[in-house]
């Protein structure tokens, strides 16, 4: 797991949705205040507790040769960090409460979060590890990981995701960072910030 929870100053994979999403929004202006250091927020509840404890023994209990815990890729204003890797493909670990299931056509943030992580870190094969928790776990972050409550779900690398919809919108935002602007969506579209040829992936 990541010690560095300070998210000012870059954007990172899990931030997404905020990039993809409306910036007409107090939640999109709450946030991009934290990015430009205006303020500070430490968000955590017994959920997101629980999910950074059991991180590491989900990604211990995939029993997977080599893999690599933690890893952070920066470039430029992104910062994208990998809960777990092999040279081969991407590990993102989610827990969820047991009880309630967990069906990943639920999940595009989680979806968009991944294609992210594969964009940055050129490894173009992915799973989200998903891990249901049971209420006595919340309460003991020591128990042992049971396997019948581990799913896989393969991630396929979405190229017209990236060049379309992502890249114009990150790199108008980086600029906004950099400048220490707020970002309007018709800014970015009357100055045509023409980057998708650029920066196309192959």
């Amino acid at each position: 797991m990541i010690k560095n929870k300070d998210r000012t100053g870059y954007i990172g994979a899990s931030d997404t949705k905020f990039v993809i999403g409306n910036w007409n929004t107090k939640t999109f202006r709450d946030w991009w205040l934290e990015k430009l250091g205006v303020t500070n927020r430490h968000f955590g509840n017994k959920f997101t507790m629980a999910g950074t404890n059991y991180e590491h023994k989900i990604i211990d209990a995939l029993n997977i040769p080599s893999i690599e815990k933690d890893k952070q890729i920066i470039i430029g204003k992104l910062r994208v960090n990998l809960d777990a890797n092999t040279k081969e493909k991407i590990h993102e670990i989610k827990t969820y409460q047991y009880e309630k299931g967990f069906d990943i056509k639920k999940h595009k943030d989680y979806i968009n979060q991944v294609q992210v992580q594969m964009y940055v870190s050129g490894i173009y094969s992915a799973e989200i590890d998903a891990y249901g928790l049971l209420e006595s776990d919340y309460k003991n972050y020591f128990n042992e990981i049971d396997l019948d409550r581990l799913s896989k779900h393969e991630i396929e690398y979405d190229k017209d995701f990236i060049n379309n919809t992502y890249l114009l919108r990150i790199t108008y935002l980086t600029y906004c960072l950099e400048k220490g602007k707020f970002p309007n969506i018709e800014d970015m579209e009357s100055e045509a910030w023409n980057i998708q040829e650029k920066y196309k992936t192959s």
